[in-house]
């Protein structure tokens, strides 16, 4: 019996993962069943001549009380057994085979009373902030940029009219649940070819879903169940927008097309959305509201956190909501959008499109010691000492160290929950 009640097995008692409640109704079911069979056997017993053999089956050459030790043990290890055999015969066709049933239960209790949480961005930067967080809520919202027209995505939607799936596809990879196969199977991106080369698996299936199913925004949620997302992924609107950015060159002040805002290389003065004007996607502005976090960042800057506070909706609903938002600062500029901005400046940017104290934290990396490439176009961002601020900066380190110019999935989202947990308590 060594075996059912180990670790792992007490694991089931654990507070909070609603089995104890139902083991005790268990209990007393098989209790007042046993109860009642006992009746019938007394009654059976006072009426009827048993044969001698029932003398030695009850047990009667022993006392009452050893009697009533064996047979409940007895029952107690049939129950248990039972009961294990039980679940792992009917739990097995929903659980890998090397995941703990009772882990693979309490983890997704846990994540369902987490917080709700909402991420705005796109990129690389918004795949690898929603790949940390899924782990500890299921209540979990990406509000994705649709403006993307190059590569791959661009392709796609000049030629067969869809939203710009790319970055739809990294987060879809990145909340999912599914076997690492089927990750890299949508992430695939195909080489030279007929046609093909250049376009990735995930994209060419999620504009082949919105062909079946006759809108985007079903393709995307048909794609997420296909892959097991935890949580939902929305586009910031639906309609067909170009982002377009003024820089500083006399030459051509005007840029169109967000592919081609950094391959610019001149500082940027304001970004905007042709047309100026858009709706936001309905689902995206009840998320904002019954928000209790919403994440600005990582992410390109100008190209992928701004382009979502473009709609006029979104900024009215950040305004409203009474949710902590916290805005995460990038760990390294980027050519092109913010070559030596500070903390301060990327945050100035962000709030004169957001609104000043809207966005009332930032989270910025402090571990400037993990080997940042010398001869790199970028360099890590740092916050200026003694520069007046507008928000409260929560300073930690956050950087994955084999690739410094990013966030550590894990280590981002313990610094947003340790913050959260924090300003819920009143600390």
């Amino acid at each position: 019996l060594a075996r059912f009640f180990s670790r792992s097995t007490r694991k089931w008692l654990y507070v909070g993962l609603g089995v104890k409640r139902w083991l005790a109704l268990l209990f007393i079911g098989v209790t007042l069943l046993g109860l009642g069979f006992a009746y019938i056997l007394v009654d059976l017993y006072r009426t009827i001549d048993l044969p001698d053999i029932f003398y030695y089956l009850t047990l009667q050459f022993i006392s009452r009380t050893e009697r009533a030790l064996l047979f409940g043990v007895l029952a107690l290890a049939c129950v248990v057994i039972a009961l294990y055999k039980l679940s792992q015969v009917l739990l097995a066709p929903f659980v890998g085979d090397d995941t703990n049933v009772v882990d693979r239960l309490y983890r997704q209790r846990a994540r369902k009373r987490g917080p709700k949480i909402v991420a705005l961005g796109g990129g690389t930067g918004l795949s690898t902030l929603l790949r940390g967080l899924k782990d500890h809520t299921d209540q979990l919202t990406a509000i994705l940029t649709v403006a993307d027209d190059g590569g791959s995505s661009g392709k796609l939607r000049r030629e067969l009219g869809v939203l710009p799936p790319g970055d739809f596809r990294q987060c879809i990879a990145a909340m999912a649940d599914s076997e690492p196969l089927m990750s890299q199977l949508f992430q695939y991106r195909f080489g030279t070819g007929a046609g093909l080369d250049g376009h990735a698996f995930g994209n060419l299936f999620i504009a082949a879903m919105a062909g079946v199913t006759g809108s985007f925004e079903r393709a995307i949620v048909e794609a997420g169940r296909v892959l097991a997302v935890r949580g939902n992924i929305l586009p910031s609107t639906l309609e067909n927008v170009t982002l377009c950015a003024d820089v500083r060159d006399d030459a051509a002040p005007r840029v169109a097309g967000e592919s081609a805002i950094a391959q610019r290389g001149k500082p940027i003065e304001r970004v905007y959305l042709e047309p100026e004007q858009v709706s936001a996607y309905p689902g995206v502005v009840r998320a904002i509201l019954d928000a209790e976090i919403i994440l600005a960042g990582p992410g390109s800057l100008y190209t992928s956190v701004l382009p979502n506070l473009l709609v006029q909706d979104v900024q009215r609903a950040l305004a409203t909501c009474t949710a902590l938002k916290i805005y995460i600062c990038n760990v390294a500029t980027q050519p092109g959008e913010t070559d030596s901005f500070s903390v301060e400046d990327h945050y100035d940017a962000l709030a004169s499109y957001a609104g000043a104290g809207i966005f009332s934290h930032v989270l910025a990396n402090n571990n400037f010691d993990v080997g940042f490439p010398e001869h790199s176009s970028s360099q890590m961002v740092r916050a200026e000492e003694g520069r007046a601020r507008a928000f409260e900066m929560i300073a930690a380190d956050v950087v994955d160290e084999s690739k410094p110019w990013r966030h550590d999935p894990k280590k981002l989202a313990r610094e947003i929950l340790k913050l959260y947990n924090a300003k819920s308590k009143g600390v």
